[in-house]
C-alpha cells in the first residue's frame, strides 16, 4: 500500500501543470449585461485583428472573426468584454467563450442595450 501511495504521489508530481481546472484572479467584480443572467447578446463585433491571450480567461480571435458579445466588464475591467465565436486558430467547429480585449473589434450591429449592472462570480474567469 505505500508503494502504491509513493507511485500516485510521484506521477502528480512530474505531471504538466496548466491554468486549465482553476480559479483564475478576477478581472473585475461587476458586468453590464442585457439581462440578469447574461445570457442575450448585447452586440455583434468585428476583430479588427489577430488576439493570441496571454492565458485561459481570454480565447483567440482572428481578425475579421465575428464575436457575440454577453457582457462588458465595469470598473477595473473595463477594457474587457466577454463573449464567443465560432472556431478559433485550430479549424474546431465549436464556440469558445471567454474575455478579450474591447479594442480590437468594432461594433457592427446593436442586438440590446447593456442596462444590467450584473456582480461577476468566480465561474467567470474560472479555467475550464
Amino acid at each position: 500500500m505505500p508503494g502504491k501511495l509513493w507511485l500516485v504521489l510521484s506521477l502528480w508530481l512530474v505531471l504538466p501543470t496548466s491554468e486549465a481546472g482553476r480559479q483564475m484572479p478576477n478581472l473585475s467584480d461587476k458586468k453590464l449585461c442585457a439581462d440578469s443572467d447574461c445570457s442575450h447578446p448585447i452586440l455583434i463585433a468585428r476583430a479588427l485583428q489577430d488576439y493570441y491571450p496571454g492565458d485561459c480567461r481570454f480565447i483567440p480571435i482572428r481578425q475579421g472573426q465575428l464575436i457575440y458579445v454577453y457582457a462588458m466588464l465595469k470598473d477595473r475591467g473595463n477594457l474587457f468584454w466577454a463573449g464567443s465565436v465560432q472556431g478559433s486558430y485550430y479549424g474546431e467547429q465549436e464556440a469558445h467563450i471567454g474575455h478579450f480585449p474591447s479594442s480590437i473589434v468594432e461594433e457592427t450591429h446593436l442586438l440590446m442595450q447593456a442596462n444590467t449592472e450584473v456582480k461577476t462570480t468566480k465561474w467567470d474567469f474560472y479555467c475550464n
